[in-house]
């Protein structure tokens, strides 16, 4: 008799590059600890997927952060506030592009952490793109009804007790591990060509320096008895930095090559795996 494939809990927010579909294979290769530290937090499907006594998530998305810290205090006041943007009149380009512009200059707080969620469900595939100025830019995305998640709000927010949201650095965030942790890392994957061009998820990319940086992190970590789980691509310069790694599992995804949906390509991940030898 052919088993049900487990069901994992999905995350509340859509997420270019998200890890739902690589859960088996991800928290295959996560160790036991007492705490899970993701210095890369994306949507937070990891995390939600996890069950460790305690948890370091961040970021260096102001927007996302903060959006994760009003949920954690705000509960079920903060997602009805959210489900005012979910109507008939807010799913319009126009005022979507109003509500855009007015987004670009509030301060951090419960309407822009809103608004950031709005946008996520109502602008293109859920894409979370700014840009040089800092400016939100993702058009609209011409959906006939976003769906609002309070479901997937509220087992959020009842998991969010357990975690500590932070926007920082990722070199900050894995400088908080101590002897018990664990540290799993989704950064900005690598391009395919070191000479390609693409857009930045944040105000700043992030660079091959950068990639570097979060190998030799990894090595050292690990060799004080802290493992440390990276993704990324299979390209070489991956292979180059993650020459220290204890173990290298490389494998095919299914991905988007077109913006209609039509084209897909197996592109080859991979996962460098640190532990102490």
């Amino acid at each position: 008799m052919k088993q049900n494939p487990q069901k994992f809990q999905r995350p509340f927010l859509k997420w270019a590059g998200g890890k739902y579909r690589l859960l088996p294979r991800i928290l295959k290769a996560l160790p036991t600890g007492k705490k899970l530290i993701e210095p890369f937090v994306g949507s937070g499907v990891v995390f939600l997927n996890t069950n460790y006594d305690r948890y370091l998530l961040s970021d260096i998305n102001p927007d996302l952060i903060n959006l994760f810290n009003d949920l954690k205090k705000g509960k079920n006041e903060f997602i009805d506030y959210c489900s005012e943007f979910f109507t008939e009149k807010t799913n319009n380009e126009k005022y979507f592009y109003q509500l855009r512009e007015h987004f670009n200059q509030l301060k951090a707080g419960k309407e822009r952490s809103a608004l950031f969620l709005y946008f996520n469900r109502h602008g293109y595939n859920g894409l979370c793109r700014y840009n040089r100025s800092g400016g939100f830019n993702v058009p609209f995305g011409r959906y006939k009804r976003p769906y609002f998640p309070a479901q997937e709000m509220e087992i959020f927010y009842q998991k969010s007790q357990k975690a500590e949201f932070r926007c920082q650095p990722f070199l900050k965030t894995m400088a908080h591990s101590r002897k018990g942790s664990v540290i799993y890392c989704d950064p900005p994957y690598l391009p395919w060509s070191l000479t390609a061009n693409f857009t930045s998820y944040a105000k700043q990319d992030f660079s091959l320096d950068e990639q570097r940086d979060l190998a030799l992190e990894a090595a050292h970590l690990a060799e004080r008895g802290v493992p440390v789980v990276v993704a990324n691509h299979d390209t070489p310069f991956a292979r180059m930095i993650y020459e220290k790694a204890s173990k290298i599992e490389s494998f095919p995804v299914r991905r988007f090559i077109s913006c209609d949906g039509k084209g897909r390509t197996n592109a080859q991940e991979v996962m460098a795996i640190y532990s102490r030898k």
